[in-house]
Parts: structure tokens; sequence; C-alpha cells
């Protein structure tokens, strides 16, 4: 359950070490495959949507993997079943569970696309930010780069920051960006590995 990078990987992992009277199905709520790790590279046009994006159809097809675009509406652990929004009911021996996170903007007031920041998470925001960024270009200021508190994964900030540095540079406006790295974690390159925030926790952890 889930078709981004976790579970297409999960996927092709399970064909190869399944016997061949078993049968493996993928349900997805998006019929295309999005590389998320190379967002951070859309915004400044390293990067379109059609770079990232597989169709998962044929891709799976090829590996006899059964597909099933359509998101799952109820899960029964007790029957063994799934049901997804186009009416079917799938039942499972296994269940493998990769959905991946869901962004919550609203954690923090004005967060977000939809507020006053411009996120990189989804190739639909990165698509956006890439248009923001062409008009900030054409008008340069100072910049603020950031993983909000209880971020799963800090790396694409950072990622983001030296791609932002190095477009910059080659547009020769770097010395009129002012850039700014804002991030919850105990210390720079921390990541999040411990549990964001939890300064006291990690040096009681430390000191054991």
């Amino acid at each position: 359950m889930g078709a981004g990078l976790s579970g297409v990987i999960m996927a092709h992992e399970m064909k190869d070490q399944m016997r061949s009277e078993d049968k493996l199905t993928v349900v997805t709520k998006d019929p295309l495959y999005h590389f998320v790790p190379s967002n951070p590279w859309a915004p400044v046009g390293w990067r379109t949507r059609d770079a990232l994006q597989v169709d998962l159809a044929p891709t799976l097809a090829r590996r006899g993997i059964s597909f099933k675009p359509s998101p799952v509406t109820k899960l029964s652990p007790t029957e063994n079943t799934l049901e997804t929004a186009d009416g079917s009911t799938l039942h499972y021996d296994y269940l493998i569970i990769a959905t991946g996170p869901e962004l919550a903007f609203d954690e923090v007031e004005g967060l977000g696309p939809d507020g006053f920041t411009t996120s990189i998470g989804q190739i639909d925001q990165a698509e956006k930010a890439a248009a923001k960024f062409e008009a900030f270009c054409k008008n340069p200021g100072p910049i603020v780069i950031s993983a909000a508190r209880g971020a799963s994964c800090f790396a694409p900030a950072y990622e983001f920051m030296f791609i932002l540095e190095t477009e910059l540079r080659r547009r020769e406006i770097r010395d009129r960006v002012p850039m700014t790295f804002v991030t919850a974690e105990p210390y720079i390159g921390h990541l999040g590995l411990d549990g964001v925030g939890d300064t006291k926790g990690l040096l009681e952890r430390r000191a054991a």
C-alpha cells in the first residue's frame, strides 16, 4: 500500500524473493511515481516534472507486479482486506504499508504554499516554487531556508540550500541575496536522527 520511494523499492525487492505462485499487488492513489529526492532540483530548473515521474502501470507490469491506482478507503486487518475508492476489495496474506508522510502545514500558522512559505515536499509544490524563484531572481533579496520542527527528514533543506547557493552564483546575483538557514535541530548536521528538539534526551544518551 503506497508507491512512493519506499513502496516501489519494496515491491521490486519482494518480487525478487517471491515464489512463482505468489501474487504481488501495488495499491496507490497516484498512477505516476515521482522521484521525491530530486524535488530540490526542480525550483531552480535543474529538473522538470517529466524527468522526475514514471508511469507505474507498464513499469510494474514488466516485472509481473499487479497494479491498482486507486486510493485505499478502508483497511480491515482482522479480515485481511482493504477497500479502494473504485469499489474494489483486495484480500491479502501480508500487507506492507509504505504510504509515506502527510505534510502537516496546518501545525504551524502561516506555513506552507497556501500560507507564507514555499515548499518542495511534493512535485506540485516544487513546480510552484520554480515560478516563485524566477520571479525572485528578477528582484533578489534576503531568503530563508528551513525544515520545520517535526520534519521527518532535514537533509533536503541542507541540499536545497547548497543548490540555491550554486544557482544564484550561476546567475551572478548571489551577492544580492543574504541567506539564512533556520533549523530545529540541536546542532547543525544533526538531521533529526535522535529526535528533533530533544536536546536534553540527546545529551543524556551521549553521557550514557
